[in-house]
């Protein structure tokens, strides 16, 4: 029986077929892709323009089917090399990568998952664990994680992540530090040489509600002038994490990236910040999957290997 990231996969798949193949709908009126051209300018408008549309939601599609295979052949690769039949304690971590993370777990079978605990970093993960059936724990219980594999927003050279862009970074670092073994799943557009190239919202930084004003003026002066409140979309108002707590997105130059720790440092002896969402030296591999099939590993002491498509068992 296939998996729900599997099935999730492959409705996908079937979806950009059916675009393709479906006819394209402007105006109320319906034509196909590679319309005939005709005498009338009109007609040949319309054409081109039905064309136009039935392609790019084509190329859409086919992006974002590509973007959710990496993401699943990233975390079934993190999960066939780090949870281990003797491991009892899994962190289960944040992310749109993190459901194939408990697919995968699943498929290990009902004898494998006997005996262990899963301790989630937030709503999305207590609920992707309680609706898989597994054993849901607290880390108050656990303190002392055998394994948390997580997602990221962004990845350095040297496996420093920006975490938090979901929110969940507070509970996220404690389960990581928790952990013998922390681990990070994304998919290829999440591997970047240095911190800030491809996530340009910032660093999140989670702070207690009556100080986020002063706190804003504070982040300013460290260098970040366009740090903003994180409002949310569909209330009024800011964002409000699971710990009753707001966010500060700061984003930063070039050069201050180079140094994320530095960054961390700074920010979190300010008063009234909760945590900060850089993590610094955690992480033992990244797990990156590629557009051609393929995973990249990057390892905490400096290595890097690829794992092709027909290495990875699905």
């Amino acid at each position: 029986m296939p998996s729900p990231a599997i099935t999730r996969l492959d409705a996908a798949k079937a979806s950009t077929i059916a675009q393709t193949l479906d006819n394209a709908t402007i105006g109320g009126t319906t034509a196909t892709a590679n319309v005939t051209t005709s005498t009338d300018p009109t007609q040949n408008a319309a054409a081109a323009a039905t064309n136009s549309l039935a392609a790019n939601q084509d190329s859409v599609a086919t992006a974002a089917n590509v973007i959710e295979g990496a993401k699943q052949l990233a975390a079934f690769s993190a999960v066939d090399h780090h949870i281990l039949p003797h491991h009892k304690v899994i962190g289960i971590g944040s992310g749109s990568t993190v459901p194939y993370v408990v697919d995968r777990i699943v498929q290990q079978g009902p004898e494998a998952n006997q005996g262990r605990v899963f301790i989630p970093t937030g709503f999305q993960s207590k609920e992707l664990i309680v609706k898989a059936g597994l054993t849901l724990g607290d880390v108050d219980q656990f303190p002392q994680i055998d394994v948390t594999i997580d997602g990221a927003d962004e990845v350095d050279a040297d496996l420093n992540c920006i975490k938090g862009g979901g929110a969940c970074h507070l509970r996220e670092k404690v389960l990581a530090e928790a952990a013998e073994t922390w681990v990070v799943v994304a998919d290829y557009r999440k591997n970047s040489r240095i911190l800030g190239t491809t996530y340009k919202q910032g660093v999140p930084i989670e702070v207690a509600p009556f100080a986020y004003a002063k706190l804003l003026q504070n982040v300013h002066r460290l260098g970040s002038e366009k740090a903003v409140l994180r409002m949310a979309k569909a209330k009024a108002g800011p964002v409000v994490t699971d710990n009753g707590n707001f966010v500060i997105d700061a984003p930063f130059d070039e050069s201050s990236y180079t140094n994320p720790r530095s960054i961390l440092e700074h920010i979190k002896l300010l008063t009234g910040v909760v945590e900060v969402g850089l993590f610094c030296g955690m992480a033992k591999a990244a797990y990156f999957g590629n557009q051609d099939g393929s995973v990249t590993i990057k390892w905490a002491d400096g290595n890097q290997e690829t794992l092709q498509a027909s290495d990875i068992q699905k």
